[in-house]
């Protein structure tokens, strides 16, 4: 019995596993979904704010924390300076843009708060006075008048304010609050030369000064005949310079009664002879 070959085996045979086999499409994940849960965005978004919550309450903590000891420091430095009895006097008046420090209840003394407040009248009056009296130059220099006399008037009211705190009711303020024999010497002299001027302004003669840069009874007479409304507002003026000098005379009274009541008046004669044995005994020396 003879062998038949056979040259192709798998001819005809439909067991053949790679007869229908293709290749299969590679999946790189482009075609995968990848799910996120809604929750857990949520929870990062809640834990985002929560930080910022908490960082927020902290820096509020450490500005709370930084103050405090701003002002812990103040306070110790302000208790030094009590203890040391330095006093730190705060800018009070005007009320509506503070320049100075002024309160007399508080600095002065009961029994010469009186005297100060009348004090305070007449450098508020002297303030009165060099403003009215710049109102009206400036009317008689618009009717017609040399403007030097206008310029005269600014230069009263703007150097005249600020030196009769500076000259004398500063130094009568010190005076009067710590007790200072010589405050109450520099304030008699500054004091009478104010009084002199008020006196002079309510005159007004034509020397020294321009007649017509004060509104003093003189210039208001010749006034009056060539214009009657610029008379009248020279004539207010002399008003109000004869009751600053009036005022001003019985303050500086006051002043020198309590000045001599109290022995600050021989205080003064003893530093004074102190001071020229000194002189003398340096001299020889």
């Amino acid at each position: 019995m003879g062998t038949r070959y056979d040259s192709n085996p798998s001819d005809g045979d439909d067991s053949n596993p790679f007869a229908d086999s293709r290749p299969e499409r590679a999946d790189f994940g482009h075609d995968s979904k990848i799910d996120i849960s809604l929750d857990s965005a949520t929870d990062l978004r809640a834990k985002e704010k929560d930080l910022k919550a908490k960082e927020a309450e902290l820096k509020r903590r450490e500005e709370v924390f930084l103050l405090s000891l701003y002002l812990l420091e103040l306070k110790r430095k302000e208790d030094a300076i009590s203890r040391a009895g330095i006093i730190v006097d705060v800018k009070n008046w005007p009320p509506f843009f503070p320049l100075i420090h002024h309160d007399i209840p508080k600095d002065i003394p009961v029994h010469l708060q009186r005297t100060q407040y009348l004090a305070f009248t007449t450098f508020l009056g002297i303030i009165a006075c060099l403003v009215w009296n710049l109102v009206a130059v400036s009317a008689i220099c618009i009717k017609g008048e040399d403007l030097d006399v206008w310029l005269l008037a600014v230069i009263y009211l703007i150097t005249g304010v600020p030196g009769a705190y500076m000259l004398w009711y500063r130094p009568l303020y010190r005076a009067m609050r710590n007790d200072g024999a010589m405050m109450f010497g520099f304030f008699f002299f500054t004091y009478t030369c104010h009084i002199l001027f008020c006196v002079y302004a309510s005159v007004a003669p034509p020397m020294i000064f321009k007649g017509k840069s004060l509104t003093g009874i003189l210039p208001a007479f010749d006034i009056l005949h060539g214009s009657f409304p610029i008379g009248c507002l020279y004539f207010v003026g002399f008003a109000l310079f004869a009751l600053e000098s009036a005022i001003s005379i019985w303050v500086i009274q006051e002043v020198y009664r309590y000045f001599r009541g109290s022995g600050k008046a021989e205080q003064v004669k003893r530093d004074a002879r102190k001071s020229t044995v000194m002189m003398v005994a340096l001299g020889r020396a």
